[in-house]
């Protein structure tokens, strides 16, 4: 089993519109094994075709620049890529990981948008709910919360799909056990 540990970066607006559609930017994840041990890193921008153009505040938030974006590959070809790294093609038994449902849902939403298959997406987990579950919290928490709630230093940029993902392995790695798939 392969536990792929992901965040994503989208387009963004600080006042976002009806006719802006959100497109994944960046694809930032960690590959574990059943030890919980990481065997592989898969880190790719992507260059977003209905808003080639990135908002200073998209810009500003990720630190993604449109240079990053310009002279990347398109969704098409990138969730291609992504889908035989995490083991799909090849039907290798994998779990994605994402703090919340987001990142699978902005991923159905580009897959539809781009006319592409969906059905990778089935076996997906929310860290973040489950988080709080484990943890008796009222209500869920942000990431970089949870990283420092739970002793560790958060490391890299927020909002830099890479190095979410690298945090939250984290808090996968520490709970591993306790984790509902």
């Amino acid at each position: 089993m392969n536990y792929i540990v992901f965040d994503l970066e989208a387009t963004c607006w600080e006042y976002r519109r009806a006719s802006h559609k959100q497109e994944v930017i960046e694809i930032g994840a960690l590959k574990l094994d059943e030890y919980a041990e990481v065997t592989e890193v898969f880190c790719k921008f992507i260059k977003p075709v209905f808003h080639p153009t990135l908002s200073p505040f998209c810009k500003k938030l990720t630190s993604i620049t449109q240079e990053d974006v310009e002279g990347a590959d398109e969704f098409s070809a990138v969730i291609e890529q992504f889908q035989e790294w995490i083991g799909w093609q090849d039907n290798e038994e994998y779990i994605l990981c994402s703090w919340g449902f987001f990142d699978r849902k902005i991923l159905e939403n580009n897959c539809a948008l781009h006319r592409l298959d969906d059905e990778w997406l089935e076996h997906h987990i929310s860290l973040k709910h489950q988080y709080q579950k484990i943890r008796g919290l009222h209500k869920p928490i942000g990431l970089k919360r949870a990283v420092e709630k739970e002793g560790f230093e958060f490391t890299g940029t927020h909002h830099r799909g890479i190095d979410d993902a690298d945090n939250l392995s984290k808090i996968f790695r520490k709970h591993f056990d306790e984790w509902r798939y």
